[in-house]
């Protein structure tokens, strides 16, 4: 299995993207516009937008245009599509319960087999939960001390109103589908599409 190594901070730092969006505190004290040229090209464009998206959601690159390709076949807008695509993967939902600080946590913690759907015990971070559907934590991982110090760090953060999360019980309830509107950080994804259609 690839794994992406890439540092997060200078990954950040070279997307334009706050370290925050990916449940990271630190900050950078290094120029943000030491390096950029007058002038960047459309491709140059439609490329770091894809990038960030592939970098937020810890997502490689056939898996993406996997997303893509699910994305256009899809009714509505390909962009909406493809970004609600990767928000209802399990990793990014146990990331937006507060079950984990980071999606690569989140993606670390699934793959241990620490989650449930619908009482059912799944480990594939890549898992696509619908609407109706119930995450919980398993039996065995609610007396794990990592989740008591998870839910210190990551108890003040806001659940989208897309899930019902009860973080006593360790569970949250997907209510309905993720809507455009409700992205916490800055994306063109028309350029994402652009960039694949060409």
């Amino acid at each position: 299995m690839a794994v992406n190594r890439d540092p997060i901070l200078k990954r950040c730092r070279a997307l334009d993207l706050s370290p925050a969006v990916l449940g990271y505190d630190k900050k950078s004290n290094r120029n943000p516009n030491g390096n950029k040229r007058k002038k960047e090209s459309e491709y140059a464009s439609q490329l770091k937008e894809k990038q960030k998206l592939k970098f937020i959601y810890g997502v490689l690159e056939r898996q993406f245009y996997h997303y893509y390709e699910l994305a256009t076949k899809e009714e509505g807008i390909a962009g909406e599509n493809l970004i609600r695509l990767l928000e209802s993967r399990l990793d990014n939902v146990v990331f937006r319960m507060g079950m984990a600080c980071t999606r690569r946590e989140a993606r670390q913690l699934v793959s241990h087999g620490h989650f449930c759907v619908n009482g059912k015990r799944v480990d594939i971070p890549s898992y696509r939960v619908k609407v109706g559907d119930v995450i919980s934590l398993s039996e065995n991982s609610k007396k794990s001390k990592k989740f008591e110090q998870i839910a210190e760090v990551a108890g003040g953060r806001v659940t989208p109103l897309w899930l019902e999360v009860n973080k006593e019980a360790g569970t949250a309830k997907v209510l309905r589908q993720f809507q455009r509107e409700e992205l916490d950080y800055d994306i063109a994804e028309h350029l994402i599409i652009e960039l694949y259609s060409k």
